[in-house]
């Protein structure tokens, strides 16, 4: 139990490994601004918990392999956990070429993945009924039994201020150094928020039109002769990217 805590408190950056001392952790600057006594929501309550749980998870994904391949790189517009163990194999093999890589264990791995986001319609103990956190966020639905669908469009639960710290976070590992993006990659590439929160390319559009305002100009949306792109002001985003968590909980 101590382990799994350990695991998802790291792989949605509520915890931190030391860069002093690598067997002891931290509490990133974020996750005390949340999670703290007096913080922006100590008990996960506020959707926009669930939707930096997600990101971290299927964004940035460093410790949650199946999570952020489940959003990115898997296409079909139904799938059963079955259809998904091979091409999951695959994946994991090219990433740990000298691993060995137990087929149970990516069965498990992904039958995690999948309830965390649809709990199961019906049968089972008191467990399977409880709403996970990430199902309040609607990306996943299961169809019919053992059949599963994204949920692409608006989501109306996600704040803009947590899409934009998702922007930033995604452009520091994409395009880092570089003062613009265009709208294609924000919406499409893998990683981007576009993809991870099954947006559609409307909603895309209309959050990104927003992020001046959001911003007060340090994002800027252009749309020139059919070229439409973001434009960032330069200097680091760090602080940016806290307060625009801030934001998301207002």
């Amino acid at each position: 139990m101590v382990s799994s805590i350990r695991h998802w408190a790291l792989a949605c950056d509520v915890l931190c490994e030391s860069e002093a001392d690598p067997s002891s952790f931290e509490v990133p600057e974020i996750a005390v601004d949340i999670f703290h006594d007096d913080g922006l929501d100590p008990y996960a309550e506020n959707p926009s918990t669930a939707w930096y749980a997600h990101w971290c998870l299927a964004g940035q994904g460093a410790r949650s392999t199946t999570w952020r391949w489940l959003f990115n790189h898997v296409t079909m517009p139904t799938f059963t956990r079955q259809e998904l163990e091979a091409p999951l194999e695959d994946f994991a093999r090219k990433l740990t070429p000298n691993k060995r890589i137990s087929p149970s264990t990516l069965a498990r791995d992904l039958e995690t993945c999948l309830r965390s986001y649809a709990p199961r319609l019906a049968g089972g103990s008191p467990e399977d009924f409880a709403e996970p956190l990430l199902g309040e966020l609607g990306l996943l639905q299961e169809v019919h039994k053992g059949q599963y669908a994204f949920r692409r469009g608006p989501k109306t639960s996600l704040h803009n201020g947590l899409f934009a710290y998702a922007l930033l976070t995604f452009w520091e590992t994409a395009a880092e150094g570089l003062s613009s993006m265009a709208f294609e990659t924000i919406a499409y590439a893998e990683g981007s928020p576009g993809r991870v929160f099954k947006l559609d390319e409307d909603s895309v559009a209309e959050r990104l039109i927003a992020l001046s305002d959001l911003t007060d100009g340090y994002l800027a949306w252009t749309d020139t002769a059919g070229l439409r792109q973001v434009h960032k002001q330069s200097g680091d985003s760090a602080e940016w990217r806290r307060e625009l968590i801030r934001k998301a909980y207002d």
